[in-house]
């Protein structure tokens, strides 16, 4: 009698470990539907599809999941540079073990987005250095991925293109910008004397979007420093005080948080 060899059907792990083929067809039809970057990971998932034995639809949502996470990132990234919001200034990329000092709970506040809904502003104040723009391109970046529109700008530079824009005709289609912003950043304000132009234009934003919707400023000064940065003391006196009655301050103390990003020798390595 002879004695025949049974073969054992093919385990759940050697399946999943053999490759999936991506067909040339399926390939063309996803490039003409624009999903042509779910091929980064198709063949993986529907590995993962063949070894968990998922059911069509469970497979369908898991990919269309990955899809709409990538274009919700993509999207976040456009509008990050769109608002001129620096990519290195997130709030994961902050370095807690500094020994920069602000009120952590209200910081807490703050990274919650309530101010926004409510149109209050923050003022954001400290020495050179201590990571003031950094903590307010942070804000911005979380009103970005929660789908707010941002603007953040050094305020000498948004002065100076408000001045070419009055001679080439944009002007006031800038300020409407300005205006309609949901969130403005005003970094690095009263770094310089301000004419009475750049007052004025301070003043104009500050009123239009008083109680409309928040803005953030930087400064090495505390307000009433700020106003005597200014060249008009009347217009200066009342966007200050729209500015401040409607703000959260937050000081920020401490060492020079620049300081942490200065480029170091590997240990071993020796200067060429």
């Amino acid at each position: 009698m002879t004695n025949t060899r049974r073969t054992s059907p093919p385990t759940k792990s050697a399946a999943a470990a053999k490759p999936v083929e991506v067909s040339p067809e399926l390939k063309a039809l996803m490039r003409r539907l624009k999903l042509g970057r779910l091929l980064d990971t198709l063949p993986e998932r529907l590995a993962l599809a063949r070894s968990n034995h998922l059911p069509h639809h469970d497979f369908l949502e898991l990919l269309l999941a990955d899809e709409v996470a990538r274009r919700d990132r993509e999207a976040t990234v456009r509008r990050a540079k769109v608002a001129h919001l620096d990519p290195a200034m997130q709030l994961q990329a902050w370095d807690d073990s500094s020994e920069v000092r602000y009120d952590r709970q209200l910081w807490a506040e703050l990274t919650s987005l309530r101010f926004l809904a409510d149109a209050y502003n923050v003022l954001v104040m400290g020495p050179v250095g201590v990571g003031k723009t950094f903590l307010a391109n942070a804000l911005g970046h979380v009103a970005v991925r929660r789908g707010h529109t941002v603007h953040a700008e050094r305020a000498d530079k948004l002065f100076k293109r408000l001045k070419a824009a009055r001679l080439d005709g944009s002007y006031e289609d800038e300020m409407r910008k300005l205006h309609r912003v949901d969130l403005l950043v005003f970094d690095d304000l009263a770094l310089h004397r301000l004419e009475a132009t750049e007052t004025s234009d301070f003043y104009e934003i500050v009123v239009e979007r008083h109680q409309r919707a928040s803005t953030i400023v930087t400064s090495n000064r505390a307000p009433d420093e700020i106003l005597a940065m200014m060249a008009d003391p009347l217009l200066a006196q009342s966007a200050i005080d729209r500015l401040q009655s409607a703000a959260f301050e937050l000081i920020v103390e401490g060492p020079s948080y620049r300081q942490r990003q200065k480029p170091t020798i590997a240990n071993g390595a020796a200067p060429n």
